[in-house]
């Protein structure tokens, strides 16, 4: 992304820099110094917290070429008063509108340079590059949005003056500009300028159904599911629940939509009976399922209470993921301990009205 008004108005601002320049000479020793001018740009999403001299060789920013008394020439090196980092922190801390309620913006200086060359013709060729990089300002760190450049070239006489001074500020103006037009362009559906995270949630279902049994209150399991040939168990039957999810997101408003599609599903290809079918044990393979659907809702019950950073917001959502994960496996091995296996019918009944009452305060039975 590059700064670039057009040529017409480039050499515009460069014929005034020159002509106008006549008591504004650099002198050969003397440090740039950025005047306070106010910075024709007005942020609205953002304001600059800080601004960093990233620039592997922080050597002077100019390269400037001076006429000697004897009519020869001489090219030296110039610096902004302070350095870089500072000089550009404080122009812009004085002539930037700043509103501290809005998001933290920190500017890296990448590039920073105004280098004159002599042309073939004796005239002097002046160009000033710039790269900027912004990174939002987050608590441990910063997180880096985009780079904007920004530039200028221009042609003079050997006696002929030049605000060197005013051509860097202009640059810095520039590129401060078009990262303002971005902002308010990307403010409301970029993620990382989101404000908030708001988590929704559906329930996966599959039509026509096919070997995947995904959890129903209306369609429980019934012998006809049980596809797998016995295994060679001290058990009567067995089902393998599982739990997933989908997910897609986009921004709408400045607010990151995460919509999930919770998977709490049976495969019939993994479950097996090896002849006994009546109801008992029927309902004892049906809780599993029902188990592995109340984990689910917990699950979903935590994020809702969550209040997800809009810079990594997956990282607790899988997180809690496998924690899910993992009670669902100690409540599933607790269930077949406590009821051996179905076969005490005192801990079944308890797990049956544990079960269906935590399944009503979800909503998923009535």
């Amino acid at each position: 992304m590059s700064f670039n008004r057009g040529i017409v108005l480039m050499f515009s601002i460069v014929s005034i820099l020159l002509c106008g320049a006549s008591g504004i000479k650099q002198k050969i020793d003397d440090p740039i110094i950025l005047r306070d001018e106010k910075i024709k740009v007005s942020p609205k999403e953002f304001y600059i917290s800080a601004v960093v001299d990233e620039r592997k060789n922080q050597v002077p920013v100019a390269s400037l070429i001076y006429l000697n008394p004897n009519k020869s020439l001489t090219s030296k090196p110039v610096d902004l008063q302070g350095g870089a980092g500072i000089s550009v922190r404080d122009f812009i801390l004085r002539n930037l509108n700043r509103n501290t309620e809005k998001r933290a913006v920190v500017l890296g200086i990448k590039e920073m340079k105004l280098i004159e060359e002599k042309s073939s013709s004796g005239s002097i060729n002046g160009h000033l590059s710039i790269v900027f990089s912004f990174s939002l300002k987050s608590k441990y760190d910063k997180i880096h949005l985009v780079d904007f450049s920004g530039g200028m070239r221009y042609d003079r006489a050997s006696n002929q003056l030049v605000d060197t001074e005013g051509i860097i500020r202009m640059g810095i103006e520039g590129v401060l500009y078009d990262f303002n037009e971005w902002m308010n362009n990307n403010a409301e559906t970029y993620p990382l300028l989101a404000k908030a995270v708001k988590v929704r949630f559906t329930d996966y279902t599959e039509t026509p159904e096919g070997d995947t049994i995904y959890y129903s209150a209306k369609r429980p399991l019934i012998w006809d599911d049980f596809k797998d040939k016995p295994r060679d168990e001290h058990f009567e039957a067995e089902v393998l629940p599982v739990m997933g999810y989908t997910e897609q997101n986009r921004v709408t408003k400045g607010i990151i939509y995460v919509d999930m599609a919770i998977k709490v599903s049976v495969a019939k290809s993994d479950c097996w009976v090896k002849g006994l079918k009546d109801d008992y044990i029927l309902n004892h393979e049906q809780r599993h399922f029902d188990i592995e659907k109340i984990v689910s809702e917990r699950y979903k019950k935590k994020l809702l209470a969550m209040t997800l950073p809009t810079d990594n917001f997956y990282g607790p959502i899988n997180m809690e993921y496998l924690e899910a994960l993992r009670e669902a496996n100690r409540m599933q091995k607790q269930y077949d301990a406590e009821t051996r296996h179905g076969q005490d019918r005192v801990e079944q009944a308890r797990w049956n009205e544990q079960i269906d009452k935590e399944l009503r305060e979800f909503g998923v039975k009535k």
